[in-house]
């Protein structure tokens, strides 16, 4: 028997027969996949079982784990290469030995090099893939902290929350919003009419983007290539996010685990903060699965999702990334789907999947939040897409190029909403950005503290990206073209302050009801405009999340939309926080707690509509 089917043979165990090791071993070539890593794939062998079989046959010591005399402290030029080390040399005692976790034709060459220089036996030792980057992720950590707060601003040194965020500019911003605030609010107070059109601009301009948004034609439903092979499929890393989740970590692997797309090309890495100790133990549990792995982040601020995010990505290897959160349910066809578009667009950078409430049956605020999102992801976003305009990416289920996500430096560790700043950062780059009608489920808080302390990051997150592109607002100019840059300010500006008006033209209103003045035979144009605004801004809302539930299979939460205006009034309360936190907090991240998903009652999308998602309305 040759040394690789021998080797095979070994890896099997007696179990299979050499017939079958040889068969096995060519699939395991034919799909172009390290056949250490197919078995431990394909037939539930652990890699640890793996490596040790693999040395007993070379004729090495095996280890579970690197052992550490000293602490060990390495700072590799480039971060990136990380991910492709496969031996680590240290010093034990008084003599130098290495570990090495090689894959299958390593260990050919290796027991080739045993036979040429027996005392290699006594200077190396095999361990598994795990403990190898647990080393690494140990070794480097001071490296990979400094790369994952740094790398942006060194990138980006003119766009970056780090750099441009000083005190003074945040009250700046603050002040500014807040005069500009009372302006609109006191423009029907100073009777002068010539203020009137202006005022209807700023009032309206929002308004029109989703009238404008929803006369957008429907974007038609995402295929897979029916003539794409698995062995054509390329590796793709997903990083998961995780802190004080412990609890959702076995839900979270059942999901992931059902995805259409090759074992043997899925790198699933969790990222994981040190100070969550369960959670990192609960992924430990996972490890035997050779599709997932971990990277634990060490304690260090600020303690924000792209900061672990960052710290993580030198290690993905995949052609392309994508980001889940712990509560993620997938559509398991969404990784094909977005290779087959990646493959038929080149031209195609990152692509944003649509995500879609599941517990919106479990009250109002989940109710509302359910429109909320199926007007965003089915109504505004596409039509921003085919608009070529900034497109604010969701928090979870983009999916990027590695090579162009590397080479805009990553995500902005200091930015709490930092997938609507790499929307901007991809815009800037006149890079393309599409939506998909691949879904991800995901749960909305069912209580208020937790949905305004979300809401209060996500609003803060907003006035970072908008101030931060902002500082140098030529060059902003120049990089996004006018439409581009004008568009973006009204969206945001409008974002800002759309919740913030709401309250103020409510108490207007009814100022103007309790004095009688609607009685008179010709009523104030100003209290008519407010009217006006409400009456359209409203009907344009509701209307946006209608459609949106129509297109997601959720019409059963259409009622529930009447109460957007209740809705409004919290988002302004989250507004105003969301101002105070920026001042005096501005790189705080709230850390919204996760439920495990309940089943669903018999006609919510998640058991009989799913199948609408992905047709047009």
């Amino acid at each position: 028997m040759s040394d690789p089917a021998d080797l095979m043979q070994a890896i099997l165990g007696p179990a299979f027969s050499a017939q079958e090791a040889k068969r096995l071993l060519e699939k395991a070539l034919c799909r172009e996949v390290d056949p250490l890593h197919w078995c431990a794939v394909h037939l539930g062998i652990s890699p640890s079982e793996i490596m040790r079989r693999a040395a007993a046959w070379v004729g090495l010591d095996f280890h579970s784990i690197v052992p550490r005399l000293a602490p060990i402290d390495i700072n590799p030029p480039r971060l990136e290469a990380l991910a492709e080390v496969r031996v680590f040399r240290l010093r034990l005692a008084d003599r130098d030995v290495a570990f090495a976790a090689p894959d299958f034709f390593g260990i050919l060459r290796l027991k080739r090099a045993c036979r040429v220089n027996p005392g290699l036996r006594h200077a190396l030792y095999l361990v598994p893939g795990t403990a190898l980057r647990d080393l690494l992720f140990e070794a480097a950590g001071e490296a990979l902290i400094d790369g994952a707060r740094q790398s942006l601003a060194r990138a980006w040194p003119h766009a970056a929350a780090q750099l441009d965020l000083p005190r003074p500019v945040r009250w700046g911003f603050a002040i500014g919003l807040v005069v500009l605030a009372t302006l609109v609010l006191i423009a029907p107070l100073l009777g002068q009419i010539w203020l009137l059109p202006l005022w209807l601009g700023v009032v309206a301009l929002p308004t029109i983007l989703r009238i404008g948004a929803l006369a957008t034609p429907t974007p038609l439903p995402d295929a897979s290539d029916p003539a794409m092979d698995d062995a054509d499929l390329p590796l793709y890393s997903i990083l998961v996010p995780l802190r004080d989740e412990a609890n959702m970590v076995d839900q979270l692997c059942t999901s992931l685990g059902r995805f259409d797309y090759p074992r043997e090309k899925l790198e699933i890495i969790f990222v994981v903060e040190s100070r969550s100790p369960e959670t990192v133990a609960a992924v430990r549990r996972h490890l035997d699965d050779a599709r997932f792995g971990l990277a634990v982040v060490p304690d260090a601020l600020p303690r924000t999702k792209p900061k672990a995010l960052d710290f993580a990505l030198p290690f993905c290897r995949g052609e392309f990334v994508v980001v889940y959160d712990a509560e993620d349910q997938p559509d398991p066809a969404q990784l094909r789907r977005a290779v087959a578009r990646f493959r038929r667009e080149p031209e195609l950078e990152c692509i944003q999947a649509r995500l879609l409430i599941g517990n919106g049956h479990r009250g109002i605020l989940p109710a509302l939040f359910t429109g909320e999102y199926a007007g965003l992801f089915t109504v505004m976003l596409p039509a921003f897409a085919q608009w070529g305009v900034v497109m604010p990416l969701g928090g979870t289920s983009n999916h990027f190029r590695l090579a162009t996500l590397r080479q805009l430096g990553g995500w902005d560790a200091y930015n709490v909403t930092e997938d609507a700043d790499l929307g901007v950062r991809l815009a800037r780059r006149r890079l393309r950005t599409a939506t998909s009608t691949s879904f991800t489920m995901e749960d909305a808080p069912t209580s208020l503290a937790p949905w305004l302390g979300q809401r209060t990051r996500w609003m803060k997150g907003w006035m970072q990206t908008l101030v931060v592109h902002n500082r140098r607002p030529l060059l902003f100019r120049a990089d996004l073209g006018w439409r581009n840059f004008l568009l973006f300010q009204v969206t945001i500006i409008g974002m800002l302050l759309a919740p913030l008006l709401h309250g103020g033209f409510l108490i207007l209103l009814a100022v103007t009801y309790l004095r009688g003045e609607w009685a008179a035979a010709h009523p104030d144009p100003w209290y008519v405009a407010c009217l006006f605004a409400l009456l359209l801004g409203h009907g344009a809302a509701i209307a946006t999340n209608l459609v949106g539930l129509a297109r997601t299979g959720q019409r059963r939460y259409w009622a529930q939309q009447v109460l957007l205006p209740l809705y409004w009034l919290l988002i302004g309360w989250a507004t105003l926080r969301a101002l105070r936190e920026f001042v005096r907090q501005p790189f705080h991240w709230f850390k919204t707690p996760h439920q495990v998903a309940a089943p669903p009652p018999a006609d919510q999308p998640e058991a009989a509509a799913r199948p609408a998602i992905d047709r047009p309305s």
